[in-house]
């Protein structure tokens, strides 16, 4: 990633660095699961950002459907 925090544009933003804890909390917390999945998640799919959302969207857990009663 960029040096320089202040200078970022396009390019940067459309990566996440997993050496900037920074890139990898943010992206947790976005994306609802820990800093662990997200390295894990890089790993396999390589630094751009939407890759990364793909993957953590493929195996992050389905929460359990409430069932309705009428």
């Amino acid at each position: 990633m960029a040096d320089n925090r202040k200078k970022t544009g396009k390019a940067d933003r459309a990566r996440v660095s997993t050496k900037e804890k920074y890139e990898v909390a943010y992206e947790a917390k976005k994306m609802g699961v820990t800093k662990e999945a997200v390295i894990k998640a890089a790993k396999k799919v390589g630094p751009m950002r939407k890759n990364i959302e793909a993957e953590l969207k493929k195996t992050k857990p389905k929460a359990a459907k409430k069932k309705t009663t009428r």
